[in-house]
């Protein structure tokens, strides 16, 4: 036999024993760490150890000690995320103790869990038992045999630490997040049968819908994968639901990857969210819309209730209350396709059909605002307002008007879209302030072009109120650069009303910039050598639509109406489902060149730096006032000019006031 000629030796106790002088059992004490043995004998015991390159036998050890420093994980499914990062909390907080982890995957199956559960246990000192798919009296049973044990996420016994998820709430966010965006017919892709947070998560959607009127719910049995929510695709358009709401966000996954290989656009034809926002969830295309449950954190949470029942010590509430679910808002939700929302009409003296409202007001729910329409007793949504603190970085993140429709359901915003992702609704966006962007994206920059700048600041809602019976939106807006200085304020009031006749709804967004902490220097683009492209203010961000034509003051077309200081501009848009039009209105007292794009997509605003810096002295400040007219018919230049009048002379006033 050859012998590995690199092979080191492996000294054993009775070698070190003879060694140091002492016996193999004062070795088997130092070495396990006791403190029984002098430390004199000690230091050279573990000297001669080192120099012998003995290590102990962890069986020997485990025998002598009677425990292994090791804990099982026990898993339905290795391969779901949700549950890596649980397993990674857990091995986290347990190396940091000494501990090692044991991991267990039951693949699903309820028939197997039990023996694979023994089976760990008997390897280990403890384990943490993850989403059991044993029923209720068959698990409780198999707790009593493993103990020490902490369970994640099955409700308590008041005996086995446990940590449960809030489902209820988490759902109830869902819904009323989609609720907000018009849908009314909601469709469940369902979990495993088996498991306890599908049937907490189904129940608290049966609950949600039952206490709401004008929603339908829908189900449909689908699993936990992504191949689950691929093979679903189908079922999904039978339903004619308008908004999916997964059993996870591997399920969704699944589901995104089929309708978009179907050509189905998500969200303009249907909304889809998750649930658990794994890593993956906000890479998604578009970005996964989910409820997000702190996973590492609650294997470092499972390892805490283990550890202190491994050493006996005690004072953790075994009964924790639920962790509850933050909601994720992002791209794969959005307004309800207006072939599904309901018109709501009445007829004029020509015997027209068109919308009628009678009033507008504001309402704010868990910090997010939201603009209703009444018409009699029925609400009409008409508008949202987001904090957009959940935005990337990179697309500076901001407060913005999303989404925002006519009183017939035309959607009017888009937020995130494939084209230029750091567009969203409505929004104060300025390419460049003192050299931080608050635009999103690319900073253009001269002699170079559009680059990628880590310059990205943030605007925060620091303040969200209601005034005027609640016909006005207030909000205290902090902008910070890209280090998280302050570097300017702003007040800002969007107030809404009706039109005339109920025809339409308007809406007026005043702002009013503070220089409080220095001088500041507004560019863009076109300040810095790009021709035409002086973007940056109040810039409104549409969907695109069948045929949309632009309008201006005696003027017609993207190309004339672009750069052109029109005091209003209007967005004639047809759709299969009618026609819906937007016009906007700038202050009288400030008219800037108009940012116009139809073309290459369709979004418009007065630009405050078009082809030169605008600078605002320290201590001084700056007004930008816009109005918006929406109504659900076309208009000709004329009619246009008429309503624009009507708005020019509000906003003339609100500058008087």
């Amino acid at each position: 036999m050859t012998q590995n000629m690199w092979a080191r030796p492996v000294a054993t106790i009775a070698e070190v024993a003879r060694a140091a002088g002492v016996s193999r059992a004062t070795v088997s004490r130092v070495m396990n760490g006791r403190d029984t043995v002098d430390a004199t004998l000690a230091t050279r015991v573990r000297e001669v150890a080192e120099q012998l390159h003995y290590r102990p036998s962890n069986v020997a050890r485990s025998l002598s000690l009677g425990r292994t420093n090791t804990v099982a994980v026990v898993v339905p499914d290795l391969a779901n995320p949700m549950f890596q990062q649980v397993l990674r909390g857990v091995a986290g907080a347990a190396g940091e103790a000494g501990y090692r982890v044991l991991v267990a995957d039951t693949s699903e199956s309820e028939t197997d869990e039990h023996a694979v559960v023994l089976d760990a246990r008997m390897r280990c000192d403890a384990l943490v038992l993850v989403s059991s798919r044993l029923p209720e009296a068959e698990l409780r049973m198999l707790l009593a045999e493993v103990g020490p044990v902490v369970v994640v996420n099955r409700e308590p016994d008041g005996r086995t630490p446990t940590l449960t998820i809030d489902y209820r709430s988490g759902i109830e966010d869902i819904v009323d997040h989609l609720l907000g965006l018009g849908h009314r017919h909601l469709l469940y892709l369902a979990g495993p049968p088996a498991s306890a947070s599908h049937e907490a998560r189904l129940q608290a959607l049966r609950a949600a819908a039952a206490r709401r009127e004008s929603v339908r719910l829908s189900e449909r049995a689908t699993g936990a994968s992504v191949e689950s929510g691929y093979e679903a695709a189908a079922d999904v358009l039978a339903s004619r639901a308008t908004a999916v709401i997964a059993y996870n966000d591997l399920v969704a996954f699944g589901l995104l990857a089929r309708l978009n290989e179907l050509g189905v656009a998500v969200p303009a034809d249907i909304s889809v969210t998750g649930f658990d926002d794994i890593e993956l969830a906000r890479f998604a295309v578009p970005s996964l819309t989910t409820a997000t449950v702190p996973q590492l954190e609650l294997g470092r949470q499972a390892w805490q209730h283990l550890r202190t029942l491994v050493d006996g010590d005690g004072g953790l509430d075994p009964t924790p209350p639920p962790i509850r679910p933050v909601l994720a808002v992002r791209a794969s939700t959005g307004p309800v396709p207006p072939a599904a929302r309901p018109l709501r009409v009445a007829t004029d003296e020509q015997g027209v059909l068109v919308p009628q409202i009678d009033r507008t007001t504001w309402r704010i729910a868990d910090g997010v605002a939201h603009l209703d329409g009444r018409t009699g007793d029925a609400r009409i949504p008409l508008a949202g307002y987001e904090s957009g603190e959940r935005m990337p970085t990179v697309h500076s993140p901001r407060p913005h008007l999303h989404p925002v429709y006519s009183a017939a359901g035309t959607a009017l915003t888009e937020t995130s879209p494939v084209d230029h992702r750091h567009h969203y609704g409505v929004s104060m966006a300025l390419p460049v302030v003192n050299g931080t962007s608050y635009w999103g994206g690319r900073t253009f920059l001269r002699d170079e072009g559009p680059t990628l700048l880590p310059n990205h600041g943030c605007q925060q809602s620091t303040g969200l109120g209601l005034v005027d019976d609640g016909s006005t939106l207030v909000d205290d807006v902090v902008w910070r650069d890209e280090h998280g200085d302050v570097l300017l304020v702003e007040d800002r009031r969007i107030s809404t009303g009706r039109l005339a006749g109920g025809t339409g709804w308007s809406l007026r967004w005043a702002s009013v910039l503070h220089a409080s902490t220095q001088d500041l220097r507004l560019e863009s683009p076109g300040t810095n050598g790009r021709p035409n492209a002086g973007y940056g203010g109040l810039f409104w961000r549409l969907p695109a639509a069948d045929s949309t034509v632009v309008l201006g003051e005696g003027l017609v077309g993207e190309s004339a109406v672009h750069g052109s200081s029109s005091p209003w501009v209007a967005f004639v848009q047809r759709r299969d489902t009618g026609t819906t039009t937007l016009l906007l209105v700038q202050d009288p007292h400030d008219v800037r060149p108009w940012f116009v794009r139809v073309q290459e997509y369709v979004g418009a605003g007065p630009a405050l730096a078009w082809d030169r810096p605008l600078a605002i002295a320290r201590g001084d400040r700056f007004a930008v006032r816009l109005a918006a007219v929406v109504v659900d018919r076309a208009l000709d230049g004329d009619e246009a000019a008429a309503l624009a009048a009507d708005e020019v002379r509000q906003l003339a006033g609100e500058v008087r006031a």
